[in-house]
């Protein structure tokens, strides 16, 4: 049997939970078991690999200490590494005890954060320990506290090697809902690898760099990738153009992509449709083309498009109310 102990705390002189621990160790000794610590605070730039490390562990310890609030940053980020790149079926099978020891207030909330975390990962959790110690001399003068984490030890010792069953709980629900091994079909060795790439700090920020680069190379060609087809749209305005008496304009159309804009000249029963550039214009209308294709297609039109505010438009509103009877796609 072998149990693994993440410590979250910062290892000072007089930490509460590191006494604990190493009690709990060893009793764990005289039952024969291996154990096995990680230090968080000592290994901080390689946290998001030691998910590899539960593999041959039939148990863990989430061990920290509540300084002002909180767990700390070192075990919230061992378990954002579990819950990134863990094996989720090798976690199902660990029984966990939390021990969360606190100088301030908040014990009782950090250990059920630990238990929470550990049940949403899937694991299995056992009745932990936690308690609010100023002062380091409160257990070390006290046999009866020994005794406390002596029996909770067994307890671990027992479930484990017992096997004991746990009921289900509504939190491991949540693994199958939003777990994001659902989105990223990776295997365990693949997010392994992953794990190292992460705590590679070169790695990651040669990454970022080539993502920008890549990023500001496709924006910019995506900026001049504009369309060069001067006949299109054109045809579809004339052959449903209806006149409407006293309506005398000029319409701009701005077409995302386009090269040059739009423009639509109306003179009572004339019309002109041509793509160019007009110095004038009564109205101004900028949209894609895709919402343009829509409402030529009849499934939308001009006023409904504008007040969805999918299309944009400056000049004279009565203008832009008459162009869907000017051209009524929409029948």
């Amino acid at each position: 049997m072998k149990i693994n102990i993440y410590y979250g705390g910062r290892g000072l002189i007089g930490d509460p939970t590191l006494y604990v621990i190493k009690k709990m160790q060893e009793v764990f000794e005289e039952l024969n078991v291996t154990t096995e610590r990680f230090d968080l605070y000592d290994i901080k730039n390689a946290i998001t690999t030691l998910p590899k490390t539960l593999k041959e562990a039939d148990g863990v310890i989430l061990a920290t200490t509540v300084e002002w609030y909180g767990i700390g940053g070192y075990m919230q980020q061992f378990l954002d590494a579990c819950w990134l790149y863990g094996d989720k079926e090798v976690i199902s099978k660990i029984y966990m005890c939390p021990v969360c020891m606190s100088t301030t207030y908040g014990e009782r909330e950090g250990k059920l954060n630990l238990t929470t975390a550990w049940e949403i990962l899937g694991g299995k959790p056992v009745s932990g320990l936690c308690g609010y110690i100023p002062e380091i001399s409160m257990l070390e003068y006290k046999p009866e506290y020994d005794r406390i984490i002596e029996k909770k030890s067994e307890n671990m010792y027992r479930s484990i090697s017992q096997k004991l069953s746990t009921l289900p709980s509504s939190n491991q629900a949540v693994k199958q809902k939003i777990s994001v091994t659902q989105n990223v079909d990776l295997t365990p060795q693949e997010t392994e690898q992953l794990s190292m790439y992460a705590a590679n700090e070169e790695y990651v920020a040669r990454q970022k760099e080539d993502i920008k680069e890549l990023t500001g190379l496709f924006t910019n060609k995506l900026e001049n990738q504009e369309v060069d087809d001067e006949g299109k749209y054109i045809d579809e305005f004339k052959d449903v153009f209806k006149p409407q008496a006293g309506i005398n304009a000029i319409y701009r159309l701005k077409i995302k992509n386009f090269k040059k804009d739009l423009i639509i000249k109306v003179a009572n029963a004339k019309l002109d449709v041509y793509y160019g550039q007009s110095e004038y214009s009564d109205v101004k209308l900028e949209l894609d083309s895709d919402v343009l294709d829509k409402i030529i297609a009849g499934e939308n039109s001009f006023q409904r498009t504008f007040m969805s505010g999918k299309m944009t438009s400056k000049g004279d509103f009565n203008l832009l109310r008459a162009l869907d009877n000017l051209f009524p796609f929409v029948i």
